[in-house]
């Protein structure tokens, strides 16, 4: 199978243009990734996501740890076969998901150990778990298993989580390459009691930076994870609630202490102004559930700013929601019939303002890595910060 690797293909000051390869083909970065929850991006199909040049989407551990479960999926032929689409898949350890069940959950050294929120059935997950399921799923790139930290949160507070997330961090590599050593020596679709082991032997694993807002603790969380060794890094522990400023900040010294030959992934982030800002500092990766969750509530993004589609001053506005978007939504329907839809709670409208909004999401990216490699993306900075005001 191909192998991962990463490219620097073009800079601009701290921004980076790249080619990211997988075993499921290759990713252009900077890059938004949609996000799956279950398998699926809510409201579009991926054919959808493929007409609008989606080269990679976000899948969550979690939620198909429980339901339909990773054996089923690995028996099924793995996640990429299950859910019909054959590009590369990023999992997430499910972590985040864990964590935010707060009273549902108790974290340990042994990992966290959580009540479905299904059916209330207890779980555990641990760092080498995280590995095994995602094995199961299959997906190009695996997150390890990292505790996610509440904001605000005290130095001895962030310093314990980190910690932790460091000593997971080696756990979860440790048992990763041990899986794909064993897969190497072996049939790649190893099986033990009936079931596939691994569905995709060319995974990479990604480590996650972690550390609050503390600038000690994140550089102590760069040196000892890339110590650790992963196939690339994400920054975790962001858009949780801190200053938009300091989430700038922490971002910018965190990427300038990671290897600049590899990925950087920042999670959870974010809106059309956030991309642009963590694009000029240095980032080559997203997911964020933003465009999607908005597009569902009836807000699109447009070269206008946001639109609130079931405002009532749309209710005979034949214009489309963006005059300047080339999108399926934007060419067929007017707002007037967009606000209809939503205030109907038809389906249709969160397939069509979804389509919409991914579309503005994607063309932003576009529109970065062309402005990195001709030199502009100062304008393309200015431009979004009027679009879009903090």
């Amino acid at each position: 199978m191909t192998e991962f690797h990463f490219t620097v293909t073009h800079t601009h000051g701290a921004a980076r243009r790249g080619v990211l390869t997988t075993p499921h083909g290759v990713v252009n970065t900077p890059v938004f990734m949609a996000v799956g929850t279950q398998g699926a991006v809510k409201a579009v199909t991926q054919r959808d996501l493929e007409d609008l040049g989606s080269e990679i989407v976000l899948a969550n551990t979690y939620h198909l740890y429980l339901r339909p479960g990773a054996d089923r999926i690995a028996r099924l032929g793995g996640l990429h076969k299950f859910m019909g689409w054959d590009k590369p898949i990023l999992t997430d350890s499910g972590g985040y998901q864990v964590f935010s069940l707060a009273e549902r959950r108790t974290v340990q050294e042994q990992g966290a150990t959580f009540r479905s929120h299904l059916d209330g059935s207890e779980h555990l997950l641990t760092p080498e778990s995280a590995v095994d399921i995602q094995a199961q799923l299959g997906s190009d790139v695996a997150m390890v298993l990292d505790e996610c930290l509440e904001y605000p949160a005290s130095h001895d507070r962030a310093r314990e989580s980190l910690e932790r997330t460091l000593r997971w961090a080696k756990r979860g590599r440790d048992h990763f390459v041990a899986m794909r050593s064993r897969s190497l020596e072996s049939d790649s679709r190893d099986i033990e009691g009936g079931r596939p082991l691994i569905t995709n032997p060319g995974q990479a694993q990604f480590g996650i930076i972690q550390g609050g807002t503390y600038t000690d603790l994140r550089r102590r969380s760069v040196d000892e994870t890339v110590a650790i060794g992963f196939e690339a890094y994400a920054i975790g522990g962001l858009s949780v609630g801190e200053p938009i400023a300091e989430m700038y900040d922490v971002t910018e010294e965190t990427t300038r202490w990671l290897p600049a030959d590899r990925p950087r992934y920042l999670m959870g982030v974010g809106t059309p102004v956030d991309l642009v800002e963590s694009v000029a500092r240095g980032i080559d990766m997203f997911d964020c559930v933003l465009p999607t969750r908005n597009a569902r509530n009836g807000q699109l993004f447009t070269s206008a700013g946001r639109l609130n589609i079931k405002n009532a001053e749309y209710a005979e506005d034949e214009s489309p929601a963006d005059p300047e978007c080339t999108c399926y939504t934007c060419r067929h329907f007017s707002r007037a019939y967009l606000r209809h839809l939503f205030l109907s709670r038809e389906m249709t409208s969160a397939t069509l303002n979804t389509l919409h909004n991914l579309h503005f999401y994607l063309d932003t990216m576009r529109r970065l890595r062309e402005a990195i490699v001709f030199s502009t993306l100062e304008e393309v900075r200015q431009s979004y910060r009027r679009i879009f005001p903090a």
